[in-house]
């Protein structure tokens, strides 16, 4: 059981800065002005459940994908580490206030010349805002590098993930249902500290995944 909590404390300290809900959570309030609470909820609990499966796929299936087009672990994770480092840069540097992308510029043209709810959840919320890319290849690279027997046994590896992605969209959702009050908490000044401080945390894991990576082929060609 120890092993699974540790397995699961990892895979959060990991997936979270990617993730970056706060983020999100400015997103969502700048889409949903004219929607309902129940509408609210709706997309809320969407968007969780798109981006469980999301990791879900990324977890199981990646590895597939990678086999069938040629990619290298090294080459995987040195492209990891280039997205996630420049996720960090735009977050330390934003070049627009946090939640524009143009993603939801397009949602918000969507929400203002429809009458109906337009539909949120998959995009922007669930990706690229949450599963984004850097999200997806951490984890691809994850499941390609942890061994069972070695980092963890082989049944917490079987239960972790799972528990882990599900924690992930729990947290998301419980964030999106409590955006107005984390608003209120936090402000616009404070998701943006926090985004900065995250900011950096990729920055430096973006910078260790393509040292990893440089390492891997050199020592393939030594």
């Amino acid at each position: 059981m120890l092993e699974l909590i540790k397995a699961i404390t990892l895979g959060l300290v990991v997936l979270l800065p990617l993730a970056n809900p706060l983020t999100t959570v400015a997103l969502f309030l700048g889409l949903v002005g004219e929607m309902s609470y129940e509408e609210r909820n709706r997309q809320a609990r969407q968007a969780s459940i798109y981006v469980f499966a999301i990791m879900m796929v990324a977890w199981y299936a990646g590895n597939a994908v990678l086999n069938t087009f040629g990619i290298s672990i090294p080459g995987l994770r040195i492209a990891g580490g280039l997205i996630v480092a420049f996720i960090g840069f735009r977050m330390l540097f934003p070049a627009r206030p946090a939640g524009h992308s143009v993603e939801a510029n397009q949602k918000m043209d969507e929400l203002d010349s429809a009458k109906e709810p337009v539909n949120i959840a998959f995009v922007p919320l669930a990706m690229p805002s949450t599963a984004g890319p850097g999200t997806i290849a951490m984890i691809i690279s994850s499941a390609s590098t942890v061994k069972s027997g070695v980092d963890f046994p082989a049944w917490v590896l079987s239960v972790a993930p799972v528990l882990t992605f599900l924690l992930v969209s729990l947290i998301l959702w419980i964030s999106l249902r409590s955006s107005g009050g984390i608003m209120k908490l936090v402000g616009k000044s404070g998701i943006e500290a926090i985004s900065r401080l995250m900011g950096f945390l990729l920055v430096c894991m973006g910078v260790q995944f393509v040292i990893n990576g440089v390492l891997e082929v050199a020592h393939t060609f030594h």
